[in-house]
């Protein structure tokens, strides 16, 4: 059983150095198909964490009169902790509202100074709210629309609430990506059949150039599986080739020119400065699974239709 294992591989490395102009092309190609999957892959990954980001920056804001008793908005920030869809409530005195502002202000002489003659300080408390699950949100803006509803219209608390402009941002930012996945997941799949297309047509002509050979096999009674095995063999090693070399050359495309993956490089430029190059190293078992994997499974799917046509198997 081990020896016959042993030939079978042996028949079909020395079939893959035999017809090395015809493999090699293969390789190239395939290596080609493989390294466009896998730029989808990483920009699926980018689309995932831009959305990410985007998110957690994405909360609820809720501005009050400046007539507004600090009572009242720690009241309804007690209501609002007690809600299950929220994680965190922050709270911002009107004092600290005004010691920002005036930071923020700082270079702006014009601004300063209008403040100054105001005499008082014109600016709200706020409460900033992030919700456990983005799909929250919907149910606190619920919630706090019901709270200003129910506010004497003669003495009203809220000011105003500015979540409906941040979802807005979301859904579209959500759509682009779902469209930059749709568009992704097409070109994958099509990549995919080319890569096969090309092991396919390759093993058929390596056929066609061994078909002497064959003959002799089935003259001596060769099973089927033993003539086909080396064959598919050469598909599955024109994988494996492929796959090493893919991963070669991403680890600098990754480090030297990520922004070819990174659709959205205004979203944390800072943060995500080397995301997909980390990405790449620390999740680099899950990738090399995916990647040699995949073109192992398409050499040797390929391969094995390739000489199943031949066969009529």
């Amino acid at each position: 059983m081990f020896t016959e294992f042993k030939r079978i591989v042996h028949s079909g490395f020395v079939g893959f150095w035999r017809n090395a102009f015809v493999t090699l092309t293969s390789v190239l190609v395939m290596t080609v198909a493989l390294f466009m999957v896998a730029t989808t892959i990483f920009s699926d990954y980018s689309l995932e964490s831009a959305l990410s980001e985007l998110q957690q920056k994405v909360d609820v804001n809720v501005y009050f009169v400046t007539t507004a008793a600090e009572e009242e908005v720690l009241s309804l920030k007690t209501s609002l902790e007690a809600l299950p869809d929220v994680r965190e409530v922050v709270y911002t005195s009107r004092e600290d509202a005004l010691t920002e502002f005036r930071n923020r202000h700082r270079n702006d002489e014009l601004t300063i100074q209008a403040l100054e003659e105001l005499g008082e300080n014109p600016l709200g408390a706020s409460l900033s709210i992030r919700a456990q699950e983005t799909s929250q949100y919907e149910s606190i803006a619920a919630f706090l629309d019901e709270q200003q509803d129910n506010e004497d219209p003669a003495n009203p608390r809220i000011d105003r609430i500015n979540f409906f402009q941040n979802k807005a941002a979301i859904d579209k930012l959500t759509d682009i990506i779902d469209q930059e996945r749709s568009k992704n997941g097409t070109q994958a799949i099509v990549l995919v059949l080319i890569a096969a297309f090309v092991v396919f047509n390759t093993i058929r002509l390596v056929i066609h150039n061994a078909r002497e050979e064959i003959a002799v096999m089935r003259l001596v009674g060769a099973s089927n599986f033993f003539i086909s095995a080396p064959f598919v063999i050469s598909g599955i090693t024109q994988g494996l080739i492929s796959s090493v070399l893919v991963l070669i050359v991403l680890y600098p495309t990754l480090l030297y020119r990520e922004e070819v993956f990174y659709p959205f490089p205004f979203f944390g430029e800072s943060d995500t400065s080397q995301l997909l190059f980390s990405y790449f190293v620390t999740d680099f078992g899950h990738i090399f699974l995916m990647v040699v994997g995949g073109g192992v499974l398409i050499g040797a799917i390929a391969s094995f239709l390739s000489v199943r046509r031949y066969l009529k198997v």
